[in-house]
């Protein structure tokens, strides 16, 4: 009611309507995490990285890379579909390559050092020039600046010589009042330099650098050695230091996860595997698990399936065989892949076009840039795997490469699991991650029927728009899904603890995995 009612007439009042929108949550953001030739690391404020597009990969990480396989894995992500990546650069004692530009000074004012913006051997190629032509060089009075100078830095290839990058800051000061101090410069602006930063201050000389080209320290910055399981989730590795693995816990959201290879014979260590599926069940997400490199035939994959990648995961599947395509790196010539990449770009791929709720297999689940499968399959050896939760990869006629499975890693006949498919297990983490996010006005809101009613508005409102897009089984809402929050969901009880009890349930479309046609002859014209 309006608060003053001090005259005769017409009084407009808005009420809310109690209608508050709950939005999906995106679903096929892939995280992957592995050694990258450049770009921000675990220990960088900045990392993990969200791109779009594998060029955005090749400027800021660097793109393929003949000691990683990361990079492969990104380009077949959105070579088949994929439009958002996360990516966590994890390395293993890497370096950045360090400069030191000469003052003429005496100590402790002898040079202003430089390190490379990101770890890696890269930065052995940066040259950095000095030269004191500044907006003052020519001024009389008053005399010149002598803490201004000019900075250059280009990063050239050590065999052409061709400069790949090339960054220019002119009139940068030695002077930490100044608007154009050379250490905030160089953090805001370049992707090539920062000021060394010993103990979290930077250092640098009262001096301006004296007029000069001067190369990285030969050696100074260092690829690293190759990644082990503690280098993902080791001491040190977890959510609150936020490294490794967990370096994605500063991610907002992800949907996939997917860990190529690190180790040297091109395989992940089978405990890793644990650790990060029950990372991806506290973030509602799933975990792409690739076959290792011993499964060379069908029959080593059905006897390993169960000893080599972990125990059995509802947030987890394991596609089979690897992928064989040109590696640019050596000539085009034909490779053995790990198959997460590819997956998960169609995934994002089926999810744009037909929903989170069809299964990411069949006929249009096509794999792109992939020349051949390293294990041909056919019909019986398929059937073979399906039962064990191992979904085949196939070469289909007329399709070409194809997925030809979707099972989770509890698909396993034997296991009668209702989370037996990847379609369904998605929905539901879909489903669980936009109601979190979309009730998160309830939190302290009157505990009564009318906040229950709006809760049974707002939530219907959103599963009833996944009935109209074809997500649940069922002709009408009510053998589709419900919403019950009432007096019947929240006792009194639960209000005198301030607990609200939501009960959403929904019938979930299975996919088609056997399609089974009868044909009967019929009996003719017989009179009977």
């Amino acid at each position: 009611m309006p608060s003053t009612l001090n005259y005769p007439g017409v009084y407009i009042e808005e009420i809310p309507s109690g209608v508050r929108t709950i939005t999906g949550v995106a679903t096929s953001v892939t995280a992957f995490v592995g050694r990258a030739l450049r770009g921000p690391s675990e220990d960088d404020p900045e990392s993990p990285v969200t791109i779009s597009s594998f060029g955005e990969f090749e400027r800021t990480f660097g793109g393929l890379w003949l000691d990683s396989n990361l990079g492969y894995a990104v380009r077949d992500f959105f070579l088949n579909g994929g439009s958002k990546a996360i990516i966590a650069r994890i390395h293993k004692g890497a370096t950045p390559a360090q400069v030191s530009l000469p003052t003429g000074a005496a100590p402790p004012n002898d040079f202003l050092k430089l390190v490379a913006a990101s770890v890696g051997a890269w930065g052995n190629r940066l040259n950095v020039t000095v030269d004191h032509q500044t907006k003052d060089a020519t001024s009389v009075a008053p005399a010149p600046d002598p803490k201004l100078f000019n900075l250059a830095v280009i990063e050239a290839d050590p065999v052409t010589k061709l400069v790949l990058i090339a960054e220019r800051f002119l009139n940068v000061s030695t002077d930490p009042a100044s608007p154009r101090f050379v250490a905030r410069i160089l953090e805001d602006s370049s992707d090539l330099v920062r000021v060394a930063k010993p103990g979290g201050v930077w250092t640098v000389p009262l001096t301006r650098p004296s007029a000069v080209t001067t190369p990285a320290t030969v050696g100074s910055g260092g690829d690293g050695a190759v990644l082990d399981k503690n280098s993902f989730t080791g001491p040190g590795k977890d959510t609150t230091t936020k490294k490794g693995l967990y370096t994605l816990a500063k991610a907002d959201i992800f949907n996939l996860l997917c860990l190529p290879p690190y180790l040297a014979a091109g395989d992940v260590d089978k405990a890793l595997w644990d650790d990060a599926a029950k990372y991806c069940a506290d973030r509602r997400a799933m975990l792409l698990i690739d076959p290792p490199s011993t499964w060379t035939t069908k029959a080593k994959a059905v006897t390993g399936v169960a000893s080599d990648i972990g125990s059995t995961s509802k947030n987890a599947a394991v596609f089979f065989p690897r992928l064989r395509s040109p590696n640019p790196l050596r000539e085009n010539q034909l490779e053995d892949y790990v198959p997460c990449g590819a997956v998960a770009g169609i995934m994002a791929r089926t999810d744009a076009a037909r929903g989170i709720w069809k299964a990411p297999a069949g006929l249009e689940a096509t794999l792109f840039g992939v020349s051949e499968l390293s294990v041909p399959l056919n019909d019986s050896e398929n059937g073979d795997l399906n039962p064990l939760g191992v979904n085949c990869l196939r070469n289909m006629p007329g399709a070409g490469r194809v997925i030809w499975g979707a099972r989770t890693r509890e698909g396993n006949d034997l296991l009668a699991s209702e989370w037996k498919y990847i379609p369904v297990r998605r929905l539901a983490l879909y489903l669980e991650e936009s109601l979190y996010r979309g009730t998160q006005w309830v939190v302290f809101e009157p505990n009564d029927e009318p906040l229950w009613a709006q809760i049974r508005l707002n939530i219907g409102a959103f599963m009833h728009g996944l009935f109209r897009q074809g997500a649940f089984q069922g002709k009408t809402p009510n053998e589709a899904y419900f919403v019950k929050c009432d007096k019947e969901t929240t006792t009194q009880d639960d209000i005198n603890r301030g607990i609200v009890n939501i009960v959403v349930g929904f019938a979930p479309l299975k996919p088609a995995e056997f399609v089974v046609i009868k044909l009967q002859q019929m009996a003719g014209q017989i009179q009977t």
